[in-house]
């Protein structure tokens, strides 16, 4: 008898998925809060009272303590006139962070496209093509943003032209992401395009830059500031990329936004609320070693925009003058859209995620799982690949609801 290797390969896949996602999100943790931390030195740095370390070199120079201790980070111009024994390089909590992160996109969406990614109401792709426009999406945008970067990036005083930009790449690619990807794909595409982006800059500037700097000292050559200059930029440009990578990896736990009629829009605008609040931050670390108020407007307006984006969102009201249904008047229709809509998948030949509703007391059984993942997250069918409409949904949730009611 030939063994059945299905739920094998599905469980194993599920394991595959929680320890990428575990170590992703460690190594992830390490990245941007090095990253948060160096952006927040170099903008509460004060120049140095001592004779001494400016003879040395330092230009900027902190007091801080914590765990118990006293640390003094001392920021150099240029460079120390001696490089020390030991020098600590950040790149591996990058790099890290991408390669789990790709790992874990394949896995689950280019391994499983014609599921995760595809939603044929969009683009009736074969898998294949998907697969090769996600991966297109990756390269595509680090190539268009890193030639603006060479570009307009290195004019004098053109850094507020090189943000738009860039920006408007962003939303460019947000909607073609929607308009071609499952929803909660385009969002999560999105974030790794700028995630890639955020890793290519480490890997091919900030690090290689700082490499060439140390070889010149080594030899005994002045320093080119222009590798400074550059990391800087990149690095400057990362920080402001933490926030819209983080909220595009979280998305797919909140369908209200993946799921919008203009979702693409949805994603812009939370995408750039989160860059106003990431502004505010990186500015009031200015102003607060100057002395000066906090630039609490950019706080405010990405707050502001948030909220809108919330009210535009949010469901409509439903009509309290309906008369309440029983649980068991709805029965009959939620067999039907049960039928229809969710035992393809979870019937009794295919149970995924061992959730079988072929049959009235199934249904019963799993009436929560249902509710929840039907009406509440709106996750399931996936991609919607039955064609569950909202007023099915709504039939799912008030009878679950009146069931609910009635047994108390």
């Amino acid at each position: 008898m030939q063994a059945d290797w299905g739920p094998w390969l599905g469980y194993a896949l599920d394991w595959a998925n929680l320890l990428l996602r575990w170590a992703h999100v460690v190594v992830a943790i390490a990245w941007v809060g090095s990253s948060f931390y160096f952006v927040w030195l170099d903008n509460s740095l004060t120049p140095p009272t001592d004779p001494a370390l400016k003879d040395k070199g330092v230009g900027g120079e902190l007091w801080a303590v914590h765990g118990g201790g006293f640390y003094n980070p001392q920021k150099y111009l240029g460079a120390p006139k001696q490089l020390p024994a030991h020098l600590h390089w950040f790149y591996w909590e990058s790099y890290s962070t991408w390669l789990t992160g790709f790992a874990l996109f394949t896995v689950l969406y280019l391994f499983n496209a014609g599921t995760f990614l595809i939603d044929k109401n969009l683009m009736a792709w074969s898998s294949g093509a998907a697969v090769a426009a996600a991966l297109g999406f990756l390269a595509g945008f680090w190539l268009i943003y890193d030639l603006l970067c060479r570009t307009v990036g290195r004019m004098p005083g053109q850094d507020k032209l090189l943000g738009l930009l860039v920006f408007g790449v962003v939303v460019g690619a947000s909607w073609l992401a929607c308009h071609w990807f499952a929803g909660r794909a385009a969002f999560l595409l999105v974030g790794a395009m700028i995630a890639t982006s955020m890793s290519a800059n480490v890997f091919f500037w900030i690090i290689p830059g700082q490499r060439k700097v140390v070889a010149a000292m080594q030899a005994g050559q002045p320093v080119d500031p222009v590798h400074g200059q550059r990391g800087k930029q990149r690095s400057v440009h990362n920080t402001y990329f933490v926030m819209q990578v983080l909220f595009a990896m979280l998305s797919n736990h909140y369908p209200f936004a993946t799921g919008a009629q203009h979702n693409w829009l949805a994603l812009v605008l939370i995408m750039l609320a989160g860059a106003l609040i990431r502004h505010f931050f990186v500015a009031r670390h200015k102003t607060a070693v100057a002395g000066k108020a906090a630039p609490w407007s950019w706080a405010l307006s990405g707050v502001a925009m948030l909220l809108g984006v919330a009210i535009w969102l949010a469901p409509a009201a439903g009509t309290s003058a309906n008369k309440p249904v029983s649980a068991q008047a709805l029965w009959p229709q939620v067999q039907t859209i049960v039928a229809q809509r969710c035992v393809m998948c979870h019937g009794e030949q295919i149970a995924n995620k061992g959730v079988a509703l072929h049959t009235p007391a199934l249904i019963e059984q799993h009436a929560q799982r249902v509710y929840q993942q039907a009406v509440v997250l709106k996750t399931m069918p996936l991609n919607n690949a039955t064609q569950i409409t909202d007023a099915e949904r709504l039939v799912l949730g008030q009878w679950y609801q009146a069931k609910m009611a009635e047994t108390k």
